[in-house]
């Protein structure tokens, strides 16, 4: 029997783009600057259409949190393949404290809302570094999860991962209901084509708000203040390995 797979989509700043911290040091700069899918959720994206098309899944559902903006990048995933969309629509102070563990909890109820079998998502966003919503949700619906997957095949309710880790990588098999984050080496994203971002605009999309969750979205942390990483000293040469040595003498290294 086919499943049914929840992608989580997050609209990110783009990776080409330099984030600037703001001079009140609150947060970085979002207004005028471009935004994009992010590339681990491009890549889970990716492989739930490829698993539709060997006859794996049956439908696959897009969903984002966060304001308006956030159907552009659902249209986007539509535009890939998704079959629906469901935007969760945070806006304002909301969605400038929104935290993973509230983005986990809102997934997390919509994969119970739609009866899914697994779950996939980015191993993390590249705007935040944070790497806690995969393992989140899993906590949350008490089920399985096989994070960092390099390579995902599902046969008879069970899903075989490669993922990886530190040493390499390791083979594992869970049982659906599951949650998979996506690695950087599971597969290279296609791009949408013209007839596809047509047909993307005539795809159903959903909208609710965390109160029709059953969510409360209240951050737990506080996030004090936003600096930007000190920048790199510039280098010097030296002219011979007695004065490398002699330098690295005077600053304690060695």
């Amino acid at each position: 029997m086919a499943i049914r797979i929840l992608v989580g989509v997050k609209r990110a700043i783009d990776y080409a783009v330099k984030v600037q911290v703001k001079t009140d040091k609150t947060g970085v700069v979002t207004e005028g600057v471009k935004h994009s899918m992010n590339p681990f959720d491009e890549i889970a994206v990716e492989e739930a259409i490829r698993l539709k098309e060997k006859k794996v899944a049956q439908e696959i559902i897009a969903v984002s949190c966060g304001p308006t903006q956030c159907q552009e990048t659902l249209r986007t995933a539509l535009a890939l393949g998704a079959d629906r969309a469901i935007h969760v629509e945070i806006n304002g102070k909301d969605y400038e404290t929104l935290q993973p563990l509230a983005i986990s909890k809102l997934i997390a109820a919509v994969a119970k809302k739609e009866s899914i079998d697994l779950v996939l998502l980015g191993k993390q966003a590249i705007d935040d570094d944070s790497n806690q919503t995969g393992q989140m949700v899993a906590g949350l619906l008490s089920w399985p999860q096989a994070v960092f997957a390099s390579k995902v095949d599902i046969k008879d309710k069970q899903a075989e991962v490669m993922r990886e880790i530190d040493g390499g990588s390791e083979t594992i098999r869970v049982k659906l209901p599951a949650v998979i984050t996506a690695d950087l080496r599971l597969n290279q994203p296609r791009f949408a084509n013209l007839p596809s971002i047509q047909k993307a605009k005539k795809k159903p999309m959903a909208k609710m708000t965390p109160n029709d969750l059953g969510v409360d979205i209240k951050p737990h942390q506080e996030y004090l203040s936003y600096e930007e990483p000190p920048k790199r000293q510039g280098g010097g040469r030296v002219s011979s390995v007695d004065e490398l040595i002699s330098k690295l003498k005077e600053k304690g290294l060695v």
